[in-house]
């Protein structure tokens, strides 16, 4: 298995397929390096196509320490796969989790940035809504611990914004859920409890997000409640940005709606 090895020796599992310009996918917290599957067989057939399982996904490696989470950690392990296959520069597309990521890399690497995908971005970030989200996060992580992967797919993995890829696609949610099911409750934990349930609101990068100069386009899907406020905020702050809001979609709109 290939494996890039981040600066705290983290191993992350990733797969790459095409050739060409390089585009860096990186998954949201319910999903993994799977989930892209739709986007590489497509776009690899005319772009050099990576993407990588988050630390706390297996096979990647799962650190025992739980401040080994942050969303700098997860930051810099996006860098690391770049740095291990020799790019420069890539387009990144990222959902949800990944989306923030991707996000973070542009602000604190932005030469490394050819373009930004950013879909269901920003969950979380609603000034209103963040201690809550801070504090649902931590919830879910000691439902991870007590309770294993299986129940959170049936749980967590079967919220308002989901439901609409099971009715479009019940073939499709299945294998989500299963996937779901399958991650190291752990690390998936860890990852609710230091990335999800420690990073900041959007809001409070705002003045260095209009900094930004890169193409960057926004996807949200209209029943995605808690990422169309936050769409529009960055819509609003990435200069050179568009905003693609998809009708009757949810949060995982790269697998409810791989073609669009």
């Amino acid at each position: 298995m290939p494996y890039a090895v981040t600066s705290d020796e983290v191993k992350l599992y990733y797969e790459e397929v095409g050739q060409g310009t390089p585009i860096l996918f990186v998954h949201e917290f319910a999903g993994d390096h799977r989930s892209w599957e739709p986007q590489l067989r497509d776009f690899g057939r005319r772009y050099r196509c990576i993407t990588y399982a988050a630390r706390g996904y297996k096979p990647s490696d799962v650190p025992s320490d739980p401040a080994a989470y942050s969303y700098m950690h997860v930051m810099r392990d996006a860098l690391s796969v770049l740095d291990h296959l020799h790019i420069d520069r890539a387009h990144l597309i990222g959902l949800s989790m990944g989306g923030y990521t991707v996000l973070q890399v542009a602000l604190n690497h932005p030469g490394r940035v050819q373009s930004l995908v950013l879909a269901g971005t920003g969950s979380g970030s609603e000034r209103w809504y963040t201690e809550d989200f801070h504090k649902r996060s931590r919830d879910l992580a000691v439902q991870f611990e007590k309770e294993g992967s299986a129940a959170v797919a049936q749980t967590y993995g079967r919220s308002a914004s989901r439901i609409t890829f099971e009715i479009k696609d019940p073939r499709g949610f299945a294998e989500f859920s299963r996937q779901l099911a399958e991650h190291d409750a752990q690390g998936s934990a860890h990852m609710s409890r230091g990335f999800q349930g420690g990073r900041p609101s959007l809001y409070d990068f705002e003045a260095d997000i209009r900094k930004l100069e890169m193409p960057a386009l926004i996807i949200v899907g209209d029943e995605d409640q808690r990422c169309i406020e936050p769409g529009f905020f960055l819509k609003e702050t990435l200069t050179a940005s568009g905003l693609a809001i998809l009708p009757k979609t949810g949060h995982a709109v790269n697998l409810e709606e791989p073609d669009l």
